[in-house]
């Protein structure tokens, strides 16, 4: 009788010990498997902006290697964009909760400043940026 209880004591811990495994395993995978929705992120969507557009002179015309500045407003930092041969610059995955600035400069003339606001819902922003003809005098 020993015996058999010893031997049915013996199964069931493995049993047990099996069923333990699996359902560490089990938990272990759920949590890798569900990172993005329990941190806040999904993989599937891409949360953050993509600011494109032109930079053109007062006639329309696009103003190659001008220089596009991007200014996040929380944190004061700027990022840099020299344009190509069409006057096209591109700046992606900004922060969709940040507010922006953009400006171009070419020549010592810069264009009016404009504001990427974190109320505007868009992923996609295209703003033209207007260098003004005359010099800027400092």
């Amino acid at each position: 009788m020993k015996k058999a209880i010893i031997s049915i004591s013996a199964s069931l811990l493995v049993t047990l010990r099996v069923a333990s495994l699996a359902s560490f395993f089990f938990q272990a995978t759920a949590v890798w498997a569900a990172p993005a929705q329990i941190f806040g992120g999904d993989s599937k969507k891409d949360k953050t902006r993509l600011l494109t557009g032109r930079v053109l002179d007062s006639g329309d015309n696009p103003l190659p290697n001008a220089v596009v500045y991007l200014t996040n407003s929380r944190t004061r930092a700027v990022k840099t964009y020299i344009v190509g041969p069409d006057g096209s610059y591109r700046f992606p995955a900004l922060q969709p909760t940040i507010d922006y600035e953009v400006y171009a400069q070419f020549d010592n003339r810069k264009s009016g400043t404009k504001s990427l606001s974190q109320f505007d819902d868009r992923s996609q922003v295209y703003i033209t940026l207007k260098v003004s003809a005359k010099s800027d005098s400092k």
